[in-house]
């Protein structure tokens, strides 16, 4: 059996943490920075993880993390 392959873009965009959940950052924070509030920035900044419902999905893009 030939070893299944990673997601490009999944191993660029998220990262497993040492309990097993996934770490993925905020997204709305590139550009267009000025129409937004410092609040809603500030709230923007860090990680965060990801969604129950989306962490199978995830796993199956990177089987080996």
């Amino acid at each position: 059996m030939p070893k299944m392959k990673t997601k490009s873009s999944a191993k660029k965009r998220f990262s497993v943490r040492a309990g097993g959940s996934i770490k993925r950052g905020q997204a709305f924070k590139r550009h267009i920075l000025t129409k937004k509030t410092t609040k809603n920035k500030r709230h923007l900044r860090g990680a965060v993880g990801v969604n129950e419902r989306d962490v199978a999905s995830v796993r199956a893009m990177m089987p080996y993390a």
